[in-house]
């Protein structure tokens, strides 16, 4: 763990160093600037491969693992800091995703920045939100009773995605039998 945790340090400082010595480019809202954006993102994330840190910091746990329902795949376990929710703040994402360690524990593997939509209208988009150059998915329909219609962006920032940095659901991610949300009896 110690040695893991090293390792995702010294790489988000190296990301971070290499954002603040090229000022000028992270100053336009080109590649530049998404490049400096993501190295803020491992910097300000890089602590929560301690799990009681998210938790301190006010993300709060789900107790189930969440997997995707049309094929393979999962997000892992969801922790919702609901005081990001609308942040466009690359250091601060409103969920972080966890997925089981193998030892009783949970290893950091994603974040998600969730914005709420203007007219809560699943038919418009112009209020669309982009980070990184990759626009938000959605409008969605809220997850759980009380959420609004949102878009949501995913970033696979500890955990390579197979299909894509920024893809919903990642393949690689699984959820350990009877981790899941029970399906409700009819």
């Amino acid at each position: 763990m110690a040695r893991s945790l090293a390792l995702a340090l010294t790489a988000a400082a190296s990301l971070t160093l290499a954002a603040a010595t090229a000022p000028l480019a992270a100053a336009d809202s080109g590649p530049g600037r998404s490049q400096g954006d993501l190295a803020r993102t491992y910097a300000a994330t890089a602590r929560y491969q301690v799990h009681a840190n998210a938790v301190a910091d006010g993300y709060k746990p789900d107790q189930y693992c969440v997997v995707d329902k049309a094929g393979p795949g999962a997000l892992g376990y969801p922790h919702f800091n609901h005081a990001y929710d609308n942040s466009l703040d690359p250091a601060k994402p409103a969920a972080l995703f966890y997925e089981d360690d193998g030892r009783g524990g949970k290893r950091l593997v994603a974040v998600q920045w969730l914005r709420y939509d203007r007219d809560q209208k699943l038919t418009t988009d112009d209020d669309r939100p982009t980070m990184f150059g990759i626009p938000f998915k959605g409008p969605k329909p809220g997850n759980f009773p009380g959420q609004p219609v949102h878009y949501a962006l995913h970033l696979w920032l500890w955990k390579k995605n197979p299909d894509g940095l920024f893809e919903t659901f990642n393949r690689a991610v699984t959820c350990l039998p009877g981790t899941t949300r029970p399906k409700p009896s009819l």
